[in-house]
C-alpha cells in the first residue's frame, strides 16, 4: 500500500489518519499550525475545537447520540479519546478543550506508522492518494487551488463561537442547576429571565455595535450556528423559543418555568470555564462585556474566551464530488470533514471515519462501502451525493432517514431501532 497524505489535522484528519494507520498504511498527516495561524485557533493542538466543547447528546433517542452509538460500532478513535476527555454535561458528551486535543495530538504523534509534519499545503499536487481534511478555516492559498482545481468557486458560510465566563467570578445565587425535563443530572446553571428582563436584553443585541464584516463574510449563515444578534433580529421572541426558550426547566425558587432562560455549561474538567449555550457572536468585544453586565448574575463575570465570528468554507459536494467525496476530476483526490459539507464535531470525526474506509476501498480497487439509508452514517453519505436543492452543511437528524408511520415520539423511537437493526445486520455480513 502508498503512503498516504492527508491535509489537516482537525477531528476528520486525525480520525482519518488513526483508522488508515491502525489498518498498516503509512500516513503523512499535514498540519500547517502553529507555524500558519487561523482566525479561531488558540492552540497548536491537533483536533481543537473552536466552537463549543459540547460533542451533543449520548442519548441514543437523539440522532447525535445514535450517530455515536454507530461510530462506536465501527470503532471510532476520537471518540475514545472524548471518553477520557469528558466533563459532566447531563446527558451530553463535552470534553475538556485542551485535555481531548492534547490526548488526540499524544495519539498521532506515538503512532508509528503516522508522521506529523506541521506546513503549510498549497496545492493538490500528490503521488497517489491524498485526503484533503483541511476543515472549515482552509488556507486561501489552498482554497485557490481547489478553486481552480473544480473551476468554479467553493461556497462560503460563517459561523460564530460562543462567550465562555469563569463560573467561579459569577453570582450564581440567582441562578439554579438542571438539565432540561431533568434529562440527565443537573450539571448546567440555568440564568431565569423576567418578560421586561428578556426584552431588555433582545433591545440591546439588536442595538450593540458589531465586528466589522470581512470579505469573506458575504454568504449565508448556518442556520444551526446563526449568531445571537443575528436570531434576535428575526423577531422579539424568537429567542424565548430558540436558544433561551425555558420550557422543560422550572426554577426550584418559584416553582414555575421563567419567561426565558440562558444556560451555562462547564467546558472544562476543572469547572471553571462555563460557557453561555447558544450565545456565538460578532458583537465587539465591549459589548461583550456590556452584555454580561445586563444579564443576571453575570455583572462581573470574567470573559475567558471572546465570542467570534469566522469563516467556513465548503464544497458544492453534491455536483464536485462522486460518492466516497473524491474529486471527479482527479482519481486518488479525497475530500473529508466539514470542508464536504457535514456540519459538527461528531458529523466530522463520522465522515472521517467513512473516509479511511473509501480510500482503502480504492487503494484495493473495490467499490466504497455504502451504509443502510436507515442509519444516520447511511443517510449522510446519501446527502452528500444527492442534495436535490441547493446544498448546505448538513448536521445529523433523523429527517434524513426514511419515513415511518405513528405519533412523533413513535417515529422516533421506531427510526432508532430500525437504525440499530440495520447497523447491525449490515456488519454481520462483514
Amino acid at each position: 500500500m502508498p503512503k498516504i497524505t492527508i491535509v489537516g489535522g482537525g477531528l476528520a484528519g486525525s480520525e482519518v489518519a488513526l483508522q488508515l494507520a491502525d489498518k498498516g498504511i503509512e500516513v503523512d498527516l499535514l498540519e500547517m499550525r502553529p507555524a500558519v495561524k487561523t482566525e479561531a485557533h488558540k492552540t497548536s493542538y491537533l483536533a481543537e475545537l473552536v466552537c463549543t466543547n459540547s460533542l451533543k447528546s449520548t442519548r441514543i433517542e437523539n440522532a447525535s447520540g445514535l450517530l455515536k452509538n454507530e461510530l462506536r460500532m465501527l470503532g471510532c478513535r476520537l471518540l475514545e479519546v472524548a471518553d477520557k476527555s469528558k466533563v459532566p454535561a447531563g446527558h451530553a458528551l463535552a470534553v475538556d478543550r485542551e485535555l481531548f486535543a492534547s490526548n488526540v495530538t499524544r495519539a498521532v504523534q506515538e503512532h508509528k506508522l503516522i508522521k506529523l509534519i506541521n506546513e503549510e499545503k498549497k496545492d493538490l499536487e500528490f503521488s497517489e492518494c491524498c485526503v484533503i481534511a483541511a476543515g472549515p478555516l482552509t488556507s486561501p492559498a489552498l482554497s485557490k487551488s481547489i478553486q481552480d482545481h473544480f473551476e468554479k468557486e467553493n461556497l462560503f458560510f460563517y459561523d460564530a463561537i460562543s462567550i465562555s465566563i469563569n463560573i467561579d467570578s459569577a453570582d450564581t445565587g440567582s441562578m439554579f442547576r438542571a438539565s432540561r425535563y431533568d434529562k440527565g443530572e443537573a450539571d448546567y446553571f440555568n440564568i431565569p429571565f423576567t418578560k421586561e428582563e428578556y426584552y431588555h436584553l433582545v433591545e440591546f443585541l439588536i442595538s450593540a455595535p458589531k465586528t466589522k464584516k470581512h470579505n469573506f463574510e458575504s454568504a449565508c449563515y448556518f442556520e444551526a450556528c446563526l449568531p445571537v444578534e443575528v436570531a434576535a433580529e428575526r423577531g422579539v421572541e424568537t429567542l424565548s423559543y430558540g436558544i433561551m426558550k425555558p420550557r422543560g426547566l422550572v426554577n426550584p425558587l418559584t416553582g414555575v418555568e421563567p419567561y426565558a432562560v440562558i444556560q451555562l455549561r462547564q467546558e472544562t474538567r476543572k469547572g471553571e470555564m462555563y460557557g453561555l449555550v447558544g450565545f456565538q457572536s460578532r458583537l465587539t468585544r465591549k459589548s461583550q462585556s456590556e452584555l454580561l453586565g445586563i444579564i443576571p448574575g453575570l455583572k462581573d463575570a470574567e470573559i475567558l474566551r471572546w465570542a467570534s465570528i469566522h469563516r467556513n468554507t465548503y464544497l458544492d459536494s453534491p455536483r464536485l464530488l462522486d460518492e466516497r467525496q473524491m474529486s471527479k476530476l482527479k482519481g486518488g483526490l479525497f475530500f473529508a470533514g466539514q470542508i464536504v459539507g457535514v456540519e459538527g464535531y461528531v458529523e466530522s470525526i463520522a465522515h472521517g471515519l467513512l473516509t479511511s474506509r473509501n480510500v482503502l476501498d480504492y487503494l484495493k480497487g473495490e467499490k466504497s462501502i455504502i451504509f443502510p439509508e436507515e442509519t444516520i452514517l447511511g443517510a449522510i453519505q446519501r446527502y452528500l451525493v444527492n442534495a436535490e436543492i441547493r446544498f448546505q452543511p448538513i448536521n445529523a437528524n433523523f429527517g434524513l432517514l426514511p419515513r415511518v408511520k405513528g405519533n412523533k415520539r413513535e417515529r422516533k423511537n421506531r427510526k432508532v431501532q430500525i437504525a440499530i437493526d440495520s447497523m447491525n445486520a449490515f456488519l454481520s455480513k462483514g
